[in-house]
């Protein structure tokens, strides 16, 4: 049996889908690694495109979650996954941090949750204090949930800051106060176009030198670091240049397997989007890490570069749609709709191939049913499987 998938060249291709998946997996959380899976909000589908904002079908997104801590993952919560920005408003993200941070306790699981100033207007100049104060808020939050806060990059510290300096000035204000230490996420204007130029500079050499400032002068204060910028040179300089005990979490998704693997001397840990959809070959990976076995690790992840590749292509903001749409044919929600109307963000031919790339490595815990989702959701464009 085989499906008639489109290209982008307009023309059809058979696809034969799998009949042996990948078997449940149920374990522990590594030890030789820290992995964390940036996880996707399901959207209430009767309720999308409601004038008050967007709704959260609770039940289904905090399922998900048990999955991914089922399987030895931990969370991060309200990050860019989870639609920060692109559908998911304050108010929204502010409830999914609550409603995790409780699951998470609930059976132990590890969370850390997005803090950021996105409850600030978006078309409205806002000065230092009010970014900082709205920085303040979230991070309040996120920590009187007991999770570590994930501080992200801000839109609106990007269009007030003058230069390093003011950076320098609101994070540091911001790690003076933590009751805990903090992620650092730098997150790269392909997520972004907004964050261009973060930190006070357009050149990311002395962007970079601004970010070590920051935590050379805070190490007690910073967990870790999250690296979010396609380019796996600059994130290997950047974790030799950390201070000791300050972990660097990889964000690239296009180099993670080898980043994660380490050179011999330093290795990243995780905090990715991609682990979403990878999650049961991402937990498999982290179970050969723990045995020591190098080789078996890279034969697991290295195969799903090329699935992450296709699902980051630019415009590389975009990639939650491929992500909630193989939640979909995974069987963990009961349709393919997301908050802001997001879905319609990618063409059918690009997500024809995220399900064949998908499928091909197994991750359809039932094929047939995520055929015929794959099946449905061409005929809605006219395409006759």
């Amino acid at each position: 049996m085989s499906i008639r998938l489109p290209s982008a060249d307009g023309e059809l291709r058979l696809h034969a889908p799998v009949t042996a998946p990948l078997a449940p997996l149920t374990c522990g959380p590594a030890r030789s690694r820290t992995f964390y899976s940036a996880a996707h909000v399901v959207a209430d589908p009767l309720s999308a495109s409601a004038e008050s904002g967007p709704v959260i079908d609770w039940e289904s997104t905090l399922a998900f979650r048990h999955t991914l801590w089922a399987q030895g993952l931990g969370v991060a919560e309200a990050m860019d996954t989870a639609q920060r920005g692109m559908g998911l408003d304050w108010p929204g993200a502010a409830e999914l941090i609550r409603r995790s941070t409780a699951e998470a306790r609930s059976v132990g699981g590890r969370i850390v949750c997005g803090a950021g100033t996105d409850q600030l207007a978006p078309d409205t100049a806002h000065d230092l204090a009010a970014v900082t104060a709205a920085y303040e808020e979230q991070l309040a939050l996120v920590e009187e949930c007991g999770a570590t806060a994930v501080l992200m990059a801000s839109r609106a510290l990007a269009a007030a800051a003058r230069g390093p300096e003011d950076y320098l000035e609101v994070y540091g204000r911001l790690l003076r106060q933590s009751s805990r230490p903090v992620v650092l996420h730098w997150l790269g204007p392909m997520f972004d176009p907004a964050l261009e130029g973060y930190w006070g500079h357009a050149d990311l050499d002395a962007a970079t030198d601004v970010f070590l400032k920051i935590i050379s002068e805070y190490p007690e204060k910073v967990d870790g670091i999250k690296v979010s910028l396609l380019d796996a040179g600059r994130e290997v300089d950047i974790r030799r240049r950390l201070p000791a005990g300050v972990r660097c979490y990889t964000g690239d998704d296009y180099h993670y397997p080898e980043l994660i693997a380490g050179d011999g001397e330093l290795a990243s840990d995780a905090l990715l989007g991609i682990f979403d959809p990878i999650a049961p070959i991402a937990a498999r990976a982290a179970l050969a890490l723990d045995q020591d076995d190098a080789a078996g690790f890279r034969e697991l992840l290295d195969p799903t570069v090329a699935l992450s590749r296709h699902l980051f292509a630019p415009p590389t903001r975009y990639y939650k749609t491929g992500v909630v749409l193989l939640a979909w044919l995974a069987g963990h929600q009961e349709h393919f709709a997301m908050v802001g109307g997001l879905h319609s963000a990618r063409s059918l031919p690009h997500l024809a191939t995220a399900y064949e790339l998908a499928d091909n490595l197994g991750l359809f815990p039932d094929p047939e049913l995520a055929e015929a989702r794959m099946r449905q959701l061409l005929a809605l464009h006219g395409v006759a499987a």
